[in-house]
């Protein structure tokens, strides 16, 4: 098991309910493929340093995760196709 972190940047036009339940929708991908969540770190609605699909401001979430070596490459595929997340990133956080 390694360590990761996903930083998700969501789309700020949806309400909460629709934020919260983008945010349940890659928790449940993370446990889906043998994940454990540590503590959701929660920056709020940022402005973007560059417009995305003619967005300019996004919710930030940073998720930190322990997983197999297979599981990030599979939490991409799922996150580039969810609805309302503008982007996301996945980053190995342990030493080697």
């Amino acid at each position: 098991m390694h360590k990761y972190e996903l930083a998700l940047v969501i789309s700020a036009k949806p309400d909460e309910e629709t934020r919260t339940a983008v945010l349940e929708k890659a928790k449940g991908y993370i446990t889906r493929y043998e994940g454990t969540i540590g503590e959701i770190e929660e920056w709020g609605k940022k402005k973007l340093a560059y417009e995305i699909q003619k967005e300019t401001e996004g919710y930030y979430y940073f998720i930190p995760f322990e997983a197999p070596v297979t599981a990030p490459a599979e939490i991409e595929r799922h996150c580039r196709i969810m609805d309302n997340v503008l982007r996301y990133l996945i980053v190995r956080t342990d030493e080697e």
